[in-house]
């Protein structure tokens, strides 16, 4: 594998978990008031994007990163939707 390769996976990984502290911290404390819908919406829409380019140009960095804020966000819109006063 080209090492390019691994700075593509290294980017997906790091792009991949930017949301788990926030999906852990709305875990705890129930609470995602301060969650913009807009901001989540937009990134839930953009990862389906992301998702059709690297499933259709066989980019696994692409793809793994992109399963992988997908859920993440989907768990976020979940709790946005759950987590009411």
């Amino acid at each position: 594998m080209p090492w390019i390769e691994y700075v593509g996976l290294l980017g997906a990984f790091l792009s991949a978990i930017t949301f788990i502290p926030q999906v852990i911290k709305a875990w705890q404390t129930k609470s995602v008031g301060d969650l913009s819908l807009m901001m989540l919406l937009i990134v839930f829409s953009s990862v389906i994007v992301w998702l059709v380019y690297g499933f259709y140009l066989h980019l696994m960095p692409v793809i793994i990163a992109n399963s992988i804020i997908f859920f993440l966000s989907l768990l976020l819109l979940y709790f946005k939707f759950t987590f009411k006063k």
